[in-house]
């Protein structure tokens, strides 16, 4: 399992049920680097989709904005490009040499 340095990921209640499943082990990425866990990402455009600016009265109203968030993720999903695009090609400006 992959996780950040988030410290409940560190707990003693999870220390002790990886303890308590010793197939299970835990990997962390490097500190600076959560741009590696591409669930990050997910849960960004997951938020800003289905969370962002709302206000729940109950749990059914989350598990409905979910729903149609997932839906709607779902309808235009695409392959995941991991890193950026590439940048455009600059063109150089000649150098001219002037001769006295």
């Amino acid at each position: 399992m992959v996780t950040d340095n988030l410290s409940s990921h560190n707990s003693k209640s999870t220390r002790e049920w990886l303890e308590d499943h010793p197939r299970i082990r835990q990997a962390f990425i490097p500190v600076g680097a959560c741009w590696l866990n591409l669930q990050e990402g997910w849960w960004r455009i997951f938020r800003k989709t289905a969370l962002a600016g709302r206000s729940f009265a109950n749990p059914d109203d989350i598990t409905q904005a979910t729903a149609l968030a997932t839906r709607q993720l779902n309808a235009r999903a695409r392959p995941w490009t991991w890193g950026r695009p590439a940048p455009p090609t600059r063109h150089l400006r000649r150098r001219y040499v002037y001769c006295l």
